[in-house]
């Protein structure tokens, strides 16, 4: 499953969009591919504490996502005004987290919402857009 959300997630960081407009299509097709499979998360997570190298093996597939063009596009707008200093990849550790975070802990944000699977699913729904403003909101200059 891996396999076939990361050549899409490097198409955005790599196309010719602003970094606005990436962190919205980032995140909005991230969280749809999730909600798809919501175990992806965790179970690549869990392979990562069992064995190390395993993002040695998914690194080296063609799609894996290089943020190089995104970090010189996060310098330029820097340099325009348009986002406030931030480093490239702090700002993608950013985005992952804010996206990859409700899927790895559902049970336990339920649990602190006190909400069902369909509520939850609406909550995660909504973070398409909850995340890529308040992403946004924060680096904008």
């Amino acid at each position: 499953a891996f396999a076939l959300l990361a050549p899409q997630l490097n198409a955005i960081l790599n196309d010719e969009s602003s970094v606005e407009e990436k962190i919205r299509n980032f995140t909005a097709n991230y969280i749809s591919f999730m909600s798809k499979h919501p175990y992806l998360p965790a179970f690549i997570i869990q392979e990562l504490n069992r064995n190390p190298d395993f993002v040695l093996k998914m690194k080296d597939k063609k799609g894996f996502p290089n943020i190089e063009k995104f970090k010189k596009q996060i310098a330029v707008e820097i340099q325009k005004g348009i986002l406030k200093p931030i480093k490239g990849e702090q700002l993608f550790i950013n985005i992952m987290a804010l996206n990859i975070f409700p899927f790895v802990a559902s049970p336990l944000i339920k649990a602190f919402v006190n909400i069902d699977d369909k509520a939850f699913k609406q909550i995660v729904e909504d973070r398409k857009t909850e995340v890529a403003d308040f992403i946004i909101n924060s680096i904008k200059a």
